[in-house]
């Protein structure tokens, strides 16, 4: 086995600043790919280069958001404009808000969809002309375990992510005849710098903890996962020989939820 199995590989990789997307960066930057990081703003995209320190030739910034029509499609011309050709797709754009259904406004639930849902469809919409074209590639997106489990306060994120689960079949069965696969990375509850920073300062939201607790308690292994550990799962789905492997859920989940 290659030390670097995606040396040779351009990614897209977006939500990739900050949290389980910055921990995906480093580890398909370790496997030898070449890398679109995507972030929402120039603020979060500098910062993670600048952690990154990597080569320009193998990292590149792109910031906007991808909830907004069009955007996905700059994002596409620009990386295919920067590495010649893209081979992989990590959609890890999201983010919304966690709380009881019936303390959700139109807006919260607008933009939890938003943030998660269309991120995910329109990025995929506007790199698969290119992957059909060159027929190969690999899609991964990041779903979520508490589609699974039901998690405290999570059924309007699990609209969201379950669309993104929902979408991930049916392009991987649409698509599988042109060599592309689709899967989802699931991650349970993950420990990342940012939300330890908010927990230790106390700028999480008051429910939090209750949700944390929750989720832990559904984990047999007693812990959350880490951000190495999901990008790990998505590092060997974006491989050139996973590619029997399509239309599939990925649990990182320490067995809250067993097949």
């Amino acid at each position: 086995m290659s030390a670097q199995p995606l040396a040779g590989q351009a990614v897209i990789l977006t939500g990739g600043a900050t949290g389980i997307g910055f921990s995906i960066c480093r580890r398909l930057l370790e496997d030898g790919a070449r890398l679109m990081l995507a972030g929402l703003d120039d603020v979060q995209v500098k910062s993670a280069l600048d952690r990154l320190a990597a080569p320009t030739a193998r990292v590149i910034g792109f910031a906007g958001d991808l909830s907004v029509p069009g955007v996905a499609d700059d994002l596409v011309a620009a990386a295919i404009d920067a590495f010649g050709a893209i081979s992989i797709l990590v959609n890890n754009a999201g983010g919304g808000v966690i709380a009881p259904t019936l303390e959700h406004t139109e807006e919260t639930m607008q933009a939890t969809i938003a943030n998660n849902l269309w991120t995910t469809l329109r990025m995929c919409r506007a790199v698969l002309p290119h992957l059909v074209e060159r027929r190969y590639g690999r899609i991964v997106n990041i779903g979520a375990e508490s589609v699974r489990n039901g998690l405290t306060d999570h059924a309007v994120y699990n609209a969201a992510k379950g669309g993104v689960h929902g979408l991930t079949t049916g392009l991987a069965r649409e698509f599988a005849a042109s060599g592309i696969t689709v899967n989802v990375v699931a991650p349970s509850y993950t420990r990342t710098d940012e939300l330890d920073a908010a927990m230790a300062e106390g700028r999480a939201p008051a429910r939090f903890t209750t949700v944390i607790d929750d989720a832990l308690a559904l984990i047999p292994m007693g812990r959350a996962a880490e951000g190495d550990e999901v990008a790990a799962a998505v590092a060997f789905l974006a491989r050139e020989d996973a590619g029997f492997i399509t239309g599939q859920v990925l649990s990182v989940n320490g067995g809250s939820s067993m097949n």
